[in-house]
Order: C-alpha cells, then structure tokens, then sequence
C-alpha cells in the first residue's frame, strides 16, 4: 500500500464520521419539529337545568305615629304572609325573619322638612323552598299581598325584588360534561389532523375549563338567578400532538 493511500485512510475514515453524524442531527431535527407539530382544540358542552332551590325574600314595613300600633301593623303583615304561603302551597316553617330595624323620625337631626309618620318599622321574611315552580307561581300572585294591606318594598342587601332560583345538582352532571366536551375536542382535532394528512398523536395538554350555568333565554333585563331554567356549560381546551 503506497503513502497516499495510507494518508488517504483518515481522511475518508473522518468524512464517513462526518457524514452520518450529519444524517444522524438531520434525523434528530426531523424528529424535533415532528414532535413539536401540535393542534389545539376547544370542545363545548352544554346541558339544560332546573333549578332546585328557591329563595324569596319578602322585605315588609309598617309606619305610624305610634310605636306599638306601627309593630301590630307589622306582625298584622307577617301572619297575611303566612296565611298567602299556606294558600300557594308553601310550607311557612320554612321560613326565616332577618333584618328587623326601626327608624324614628325625630331622631333624625338631619331630616329636612317635617315627616308625615314618625316610626317605620320594616323587616324581611326569606322564603327558602325546594319547590321553585311553587314558590315561582306564588310570586306571580304578589299582589293579594298588596291587597291585604302588606306593604311590601324591594332592594337592599338583597338587591332587586323577586325570588332568586339556585340549580345545586352541578356535580352530577360534570364527570358527563366533561367527556361529552373533550369528545367534541377529539372530533375537531381529528377532522384537523386529517385535512392536514397528519395522524392525531396524544394528548400533550389538557384544561378542563370553568362551568358556567347560563340563562336558558338570555333576555336583556333577566339575569340566570331569575330564571327557573338554566344552561349548564363546560368549554375544555385540549392539545393533541401531530404525526407523520
């Protein structure tokens, strides 16, 4: 074997080393953006509801000049309450008094002119029920309350009047929102990967997302808590990676 040959050995000894370390990295980068291929999809689902729980709060009031007359006109008020929650089949031990208060108006150094009654006295009786349909239809019949001479007033610390209809059953429902809206996610990713001649690899990330219960009719002016009907519904955002 000749010098140059010899000499020629670790040079193509060298240049083989290097070309497969090179198609070693290329594979690696192949690999690399393989792996960093992903799809990312939201799957909704959405479940209709009825509430479960009811509460009304019924603030009443009573005004006169004299202190005990006006606390006779209140108690006169909260048996009328009674007697109209028994009427509408409402049980009235399912009731609470909350908020009992007494203004008197002469003692208001910061009164303008002159009141026309000095003492009011008001308090609200909260209806809780987990009959909402009953407690729903005896809201409509307020006004027999009013025709019995119960002064009835709304707002304060429980806000606009009205009963507010609560649905408590949401963790019966989420383990089957939730495959339900990851199933949807499944559908998109796959209907993605297929458009793209990819396969759908595994899931790489997962958020399950926040429930939200809905109106079942959006109506301006009516908010969820008034509504008897309710939606239910869960949004996930799932991460699929991408396969050649």
């Amino acid at each position: 074997m000749s010098d140059k040959t010899t000499a020629a050995i670790p040079a193509l000894i060298l240049a083989l080393g290097l070309a497969t370390t090179g198609a070693l990295i290329g594979q690696g980068l192949v690999k690399a953006r393989t792996a960093d291929r992903a799809v990312t999809v939201k799957g909704i689902a959405e479940r209709e509801a009825v509430a479960d729980l009811a509460v009304w709060p019924l603030r009443i009031s009573a005004a006169n000049n004299d202190l005990g007359r006006a606390q006779a006109q209140l108690e006169s008020s909260l048996a009328a309450i009674t007697a109209f929650l028994t009427r509408h089949g409402l049980d009235p031990q399912a009731t609470t008094l909350q908020s009992f208060s007494v203004s008197d108006a002469q003692t208001n150094q910061y009164g303008g002119a002159q009141a026309a009654t000095r003492f009011v006295i008001s308090q609200t009786l909260v209806v809780r029920s987990t009959e909402p349909a009953k407690v729903q239809a005896a809201s409509e019949k307020v006004g027999e309350l009013v025709a019995a001479g119960v002064i009835l007033s709304s707002g304060g610390e429980y806000g606009a009047s009205g009963p507010t209809y609560v649905f408590t059953g949401l963790n019966r429902l989420k383990p089957e929102m939730i495959a339900d809206a990851t199933a949807r996610a499944r559908e998109s990713a796959e209907q993605f990967a297929k458009d793209s001649k990819s396969r759908l690899g595994a899931i790489r990330r997962a958020n399950q997302g926040v429930f939200e219960i809905l109106p079942r009719d959006p109506a301006p002016g009516m908010s969820e808590q008034s509504q008897i009907a309710k939606t239910v519904r869960v949004v996930t955002t799932v991460e699929y990676s991408l396969e050649n």
